[in-house]
């Protein structure tokens, strides 16, 4: 509760209780009338608090119920005010359940039985229309775990099956448990987060609450109750209303009861008709048993306090209380209107509130008021109040500043659970067995799985790889840095190496050649373009902020730093070059826009590069609608507009008459001119020709420069290539932003006709993606056949521009239902009101292809559905069925970026580097290619002209230090059973670089797995002698029989050999003779044609050689 800024208001609410309570001694049901809005919930709640009672507080759907929970929060804390919603959408459905919701739902019943602190439970009809378990029964069936209590793993483990409980190797899921020595993981149903036993003996030592995420321990408990799942309709027979768990002194309101009882109805009658239609097929329990009919509710509501609102009482025998109240007036973005309401309000001696979301919003709003000279005394508040209202008894004004704007109200989705997709990215991004990997030494084989060896006598956990003519090649775990998983654009299916040839060897030779040389043409060009200077555009207007603080949604962290950035940028003597790279509707545009309407208020003019015809006819749209409000012109241009129209354009250009101008590659032909240009924004650079590029350049210097793309750059290029560009990563996306409902289907005429009719009903509109634009007619006439009262039409690239122009209009304006077409539609078409997309022959497209397709739908606050229709799985390509599984699965706004992360990351490389670089990425693989160009980039930080480009960052003399030993080192089968998991620890292992992060790993292992054997110690001892070798330039170390090889680094023209560390140890080798010996032999790697090495006898152990490696390290370092 914030009770600092919401107590005032709240308090004012207490003048009218008297009216209710005079209401409620009359012993009938009460009708609020007059104005509704967010007045109800805090009277009520008010009520309530002075009462001592409870309340259930029924919405008319989720998103009100969303935003009453928001608003709640003001007065009530988290223990005080529950969320109960819908556990799936259909009866019967029971495979679609969302689980995030059952756990929202038994939570609620039990602190309802439990809890005598709650006061205010927020739901709706979807969700009451759901039976749920009878309080007593809900009390004999959880069991209360504590610590120090004594119960055998065995008995915990029957009581796990006997609630129905899966057993798996992780628990990520309620209702799942796992077994790992000591450790019992599970998943209980009345839980947010899972929960960890770590036992001794048989009594329970230590009770964790974890993240699903890390599967690392988040807090420690005393008790935790293990529930079932009391959703299960068929488990617990006696079920009830959840008005049951309140009592008579207790109150419920019900806005719209008349609707509510119809959703009650509605839906109990389709449940009686699938359970009459299926009969005989299916065991079912009967409706009447875990459905609500509307009767059985209204009969049960009589018996406590009944609030309801809407047009006329339910209840014909309702006591009406009415107050004098008005709503919150539109005042159009117009703030003197708004300040003249204030005042006047202000003199009738109201008192002055206005809520906002957001401390940054509530700075907005005081520097537009200081800039206007506005002598209102208001009341900030920090509230998720949904909609303002004048209270004319009270004397009070409560305004919103999202009505104010007229911006989109965000609510936050009430979450049971966070399904986290790490594991599962995990498991699509790590090797799997048959994955093709890539070898920086011996090129590209298929990974076979873990695989123990005998090595002179001692057992060893190596990799094994398969090559061509099924030769095997077994590699040492700590080699694992040098492979990787195959990877290129399309997922084609590589040629496999054969061992010993020299084919691959000079496949990479070749390709570090022309890396190098490109990597030194950007370096440089980038290196130029930092030193140049631009314009220094003026601090933010008063008007400046008034646009930003109009943005129909929140801003996220991303978007607000990447503006300050933007604005750094253009007020700053140095040209901004700067590149905003962010998924399909993370609000890259909003940023655009801002920075050109920053510019036009230093009066130069801007420009909008586009890749599409169709895009430059949105963005002016966007840009349009967005600066309405402004004194901004704005005008586009692109293959369709007439000569005339063009000609007519280009003069108020060059007259400065025009202030943005947005087009296709022509705005940078010759013919343009332009009075005074200040800045340049480009959309997805990469779409364009050569030509263009180079016009680019030209037009570039001195020009600040804004780049927009929604395909990612990979991390190595980040910090290698792009070192003089700077970048912003917007990775968050908008706040309530719904996931994407996404399923795999069979062609189904049946399904298409519910679908596209479901979204009809709603007012919505579909996208149905064919890519054989011969197919589109007969896909078209299907549907208006299915759905005849629809508006169908077809479109696709080779239309004549006029028409496509028009039909994407037309689409956009509402005036077409279904729109069936080719992919023209994945390059940024922006229709809000599109909530469902088919995408034929879904099993052809790549996941970048997929993710941004999908990224069509959910473009607003409605949910929104994405069907691949494609032929029964079991007849795909494992590539193919990998892929459609993983959109599917990842349907999260956010996580489908991830997902189609490294898809789109080849894609971004290829981009940036050219079409030679790509084939260099499909032949040997996207890491080894990364691997390769980091190698060249180090090689050119030494050249004099990089040095300041460079100066702040550490330079590697060896990024990686092999170890090769015949000796024992591995995570034993018996503490980590999982082969996989085995193989993701020795992953990780292999990536850490420093003791913190070290001792961050053993602390998880012992959280995940228990104490650890002395066998994992010498896993890890084997990587600080790792770490102590890179420190003094080994790069390979060779410990076998007894007898320890260390290699120093081969680029001998880095200077390493004439350095101080290398001459102290030869010194301290040459003083003590007995300690190890230096030697050197020929090799044609290294540029000196030697290779150098020392060599320690006698060596005992991986402990031994540490010790040795140790005091040679001193011995240097003193």
């Amino acid at each position: 509760m914030n009770s600092l800024s919401f107590a005032p208001i709240f308090e004012g609410f207490s003048l009218h209780q008297p009216k209710l309570q005079e209401a409620f001694l009359k012993k009938k049901p009460v009708f609020l009338s007059g104005f509704e809005g967010s007045f109800y919930s805090f009277l009520l709640a008010k009520h309530v608090q002075e009462q001592g009672c409870k309340m259930l507080y029924v919405c008319q759907d989720y998103q009100e119920a969303c935003y009453v929970l928001d608003e709640l929060k003001a007065v009530f804390s988290e223990e005080e005010l529950l969320f109960f919603p819908h556990s799936f959408k259909e009866p019967y459905q029971v495979d679609l359940t969302e689980n995030a919701n059952v756990v929202l739902r038994s939570l609620t019943l039990k602190k309802l039985n439990e809890s005598r602190i709650i006061k205010a439970v927020v739901s709706y009809p979807d969700a009451l229309r759901e039976k749920v378990i009878d309080p007593k029964a809900l009390k004999t069936s959880k069991l209360c775990l504590k610590k120090e209590q004594n119960i055998e793993i065995e008995s915990l483990t029957e009581l796990f099956f006997s609630y129905h409980y899966k057993h798996t190797d992780f628990v990520y899921e309620p209702g799942e448990f796992s077994i790992r020595g000591g450790i019992v993981d599970f998943f209980s149903f009345s839980e947010k987060n899972p929960t960890r036993l770590s036992f001794f003996g048989n009594q329970i030592e230590k009770i964790r609450a974890f993240d699903l995420e890390s599967q690392l321990s988040l807090e420690e408990l005393d008790e935790i109750d293990l529930l079932p799942n009391i959703e299960n309709k068929e488990e617990f027979s006696l079920r009830v209303s959840l008005l049951h768990y309140f009592q008579k002194e207790d109150l419920v309101f019900v806005n719209q009861l008349e609707n509510c009882l119809t959703t009650l109805e509605k839906y109990f009658e389709k449940a009686k008709d699938i359970f009459e239609n299926q009969k005989g097929l299916i065991t079912q329990v009967s409706p009447e048993k875990i459905y609500l009919p509307s009767q059985e509710f209204l009969e049960e509501l009589q018996h406590l306090l009944v609030v309801e609102s809407g047009i006329s009482p339910y209840f014909l025998n309702s006591s009406s209380v009415t107050f004098k109240l008005e709503p919150q007036p539109s005042f159009r973005k117009q703030f003197p209107l708004l300040l003249d309401n204030l005042l006047e309000l202000q003199e009738d001696g109201y008192r002055i509130f206005i809520s906002c979301t957001s401390e940054k919003q509530i700075q907005r709003l005081k520097d537009i008021f200081i800039d206007l000279n506005a002598k209102i005394k208001f009341e900030p508040i920090l509230s998720n109040l949904n909609h303002g209202f004048i209270d004319v008894e009270g004397k009070m004004v409560c305004y919103t500043d999202h009505q104010i704007f007229e911006r989109y109200k965000q609510f936050n989705k009430p979450s049971g659970f966070a399904k986290k997709d790490q594991i599962s990215l995990k498991e699509i991004q790590n090797l799997q067995i048959g994955d093709y990997v890539t070898h920086i030494d011996h090129g590209i084989g298929k990974f076979a799985g873990l695989m123990k060896i005998d090595n002179n006598g001692n057992i060893q956990e190596t990799i094994k790889l398969v090559y061509k003519d099924k030769d095997l090649l077994y590699v040492n775990i700590h080699a694992l840095h040098k492979i990787s998983k195959f990877s290129t654009k399309d997922g084609t299916e590589p040629t496999l190496s054969k061992l010993g040839s020299p084919v691959w060897k000079a496949l990479t030779q070749k390709t570090k050649a022309k890396v190098k040389t490109l990597a030194y043409d950007l370096i440089k060009l980038y290196a130029q373009r930092k030193n140049e200077k631009g314009f220094e555009f003026s601090p933010d207007t008063y008007l400046q902020v008034e646009l930003e603080a109009s943005f129909m949604y929140e801003d996220t962290p991303d978007q607000l730093s990447t503006t300050l950035a933007v604005k750094q940028d253009m007020e700053s003597e140095k040209c901004m070059d700067r590149l905003i790279c962010g998924d399909v509707g993370f609000g890259k545009t909003e940023i655009a826009i801002r920075a050109a309407f920053k510019a036009t208020a230093d009066s130069k003019q801007v420009v909008v590069l586009v890749p599409t015809t169709i895009l430059a006819f949105q963005h002016y749209n966007t840009f349009k609608k967005r600066l309405s409000d402004f004194p901004v012109n704005i005008a586009y241009i692109n293959r369709f507009k007439t000569a005339k129209e063009k000609k007519e354009i280009l003069e108020a250009v060059a007259l400065g008459k025009i202030d943005i101008l947005i087009g296709t590659h022509q705005i940078v032909s010759k013919e343009v001119k332009y009075k005074d240009l200040g800045l340049l924004i480009v959309d997805e650079e990469h779409k364009f020709g050569v030509n263009v590029k180079d016009k680019l350049k030209t037009l570039k210097a001195n020009l600040d420069t804004l780049t927009l793309t929604a395909t990612p750059i990979p991390r190595t290029l980040q910090f290698s290539l792009m070192a003089a560009r700077d970048l912003s990563i917007i990775k968050t996306p908008p706040a309530n932003r719904q996931g994407v409902n996404t399923e795999i289907i069979g062609f189904s005429e049946e399904r298409i006709r519910d679908a596209i009719t479901f979204e009809l009903e709603r007012n919505g509109q579909v996208y149905f993606i064919n890519n054989r634009i011969e197919n589109l007619k007969e896909i078209a006439g299907m549907i208006q056949r299915l759905v005849p009262m629809a508006k169908v039409a077809i479109g696709h690239g080779q239309m004549e521009g006029k028409k496509l122009e028009d039909l994407m209009l037309a689409f956009g304006s509402g005036e077409i239902d279904v729109l069936v077409s080719t992919t023209i539609v994945e390059s940024g078409l922006d229709v809000p009101n599109a909530n469902t997309i088919f995408i034929g022959g879904a099993q052809n497209f790549g996941l970048a292809d997929l993710h941004q397709m999908r990224g069509r739908v959910g473009r607003s606050n409605t949910k929104a559905f994405c069907y691949l229709i494609c032929p029964p799985t079991s007849s795909l390509t494992n590539e193919a069925r990998k892929r459609l599984q993983a959109i599917e699965q990842f349907s999260d706004i956010g996580s489908g970026f991830k997902i189609a992360m490294k898809d789109l990351e080849i894609r971004g490389a290829g981009n940036l580097l050219g079409a030679e670089q790509s084939g260099f990425i499909a032949e040997i693989g996207f890491e080894a290619y990364q691997n390769i160009l980091n190698e060249a980039v180090l090689e050119l930080r030494h050249e004099p002209e990089f040095k300041e480009l460079y100066k702040d960052k550490e330079i590697d003399l060896n990024q990686n230090v092999q170890l090769d030993t015949d000796l024992p080192i591995q995570i034993p089968d018996d503490y980590i059973n999982s082969t996989q998991e085995r193989f993701l620890m020795y992953s990780q292992l292999s990536k850490i670089e420093t003791p913190e992060d070290l001792g961050i790993f053993k602390q998880n292992l012992i959280d995940r797995f228990g104490k650890f054997p002395i066998e994992v110690e010498t896993v890890f001892t084997g990587l600080e002698l790792k770490w102590l070798a890179k420190k003094m330039g080994i790069e390979k170390i060779v410990l076998k029989q007894k007898t320890l090889l260390c290699y120093f680094v081969i680029h001998g023209d880095l200077g390493f050999f004439q350095s101080d560390k290398f001459h102290k140890l030869l010194l301290y080798i040459q003083n003590t003779p007995k300690f190890a010996s230096f030697k050197q032999k020929a090799s044609k790697e290294s540029a000196s044609g030697q290779v150098y090495f020392l060599r320690f006898e006698n060596v005992q152990s991986i402990q031994d050689a540490h010790q040795r490696m140790q005091q040679l390290h001193k011995s240097i370092e003193n």
